[in-house]
């Protein structure tokens, strides 16, 4: 205990002089020094700290991120042989009706069974007329008028035999008028054609 007391012997704390600190007992020189090592230590370890602390967060951020696409990769991965099932079955259904799509020699069929529904469903022809083409993304828009005569079980008999046909065809904007004992029907029929040059 002495010893700490002399360590600190003739020191007056009240009667700080820096330009006398060379005097001063040995314990007040320790204890500043201590001081002025552990400021240092300090402002070193904050700099030092608050660098690293900003790459830990932008690290953990990435991390997260990264995560995310793991797990994003991994469902990709586990749903792959579905997801190619399900591309096999879409290209098979698109070659199925790609078949019911008439080519280019097969419009005049076409408009043929049109006229033998017609006839077989006890109508008169008006007329059956092929329009101009209009062209879509990957397929060609085929539209043809109709006009055709006779009552209403014969109008329904022929829609029905439309809609059994094995090609795609679609009916648009009829009118019926009445004539006589019988009705008219006006309609657009379209059917579609594959691009071959897509």
């Amino acid at each position: 205990m002495s010893m700490v007391k002399n360590a600190f012997k003739g020191f007056d704390p009240n009667n700080l002089d820096f330009a006398t600190s060379g005097n001063w007992p040995v314990g007040v020189k320790v204890i500043c020094y201590l001081l002025v090592i552990a400021a240092l230590v300090a402002a070193g370890w904050h700099f030092y700290a608050v660098d690293k602390q900003k790459n830990l967060r932008k690290e953990i951020s990435k991390e997260q991120q990264l995560k995310d696409i793991y797990a994003q990769k991994a469902h990709q991965v586990a749903n792959l042989e579905a997801l190619q099932k399900q591309m096999e079955d879409v290209e098979e259904r698109f070659a199925e009706l790609k078949k019911q799509l008439p080519t280019q020699k097969e419009v005049p069929g076409l408009l043929d069974d049109l006229t033998l529904l017609g006839t077989g469903s006890g109508l008169s022809i008006g007329s059956i007329s092929l329009q101009s083409e209009t062209k879509q993304d990957f397929y060609i828009e085929l539209p043809i008028n109709i006009s055709v005569i006779g009552s209403y079980h014969q109008l329904g008999q022929f829609v029905s035999g439309i809609a059994a046909l094995p090609r795609i065809v679609t009916l648009h904007n009829y009118s019926i008028t009445p004539t006589g004992q019988q009705v008219t029907m006006n309609i657009s029929a379209k059917t579609y054609r594959f691009d071959d040059a897509k």
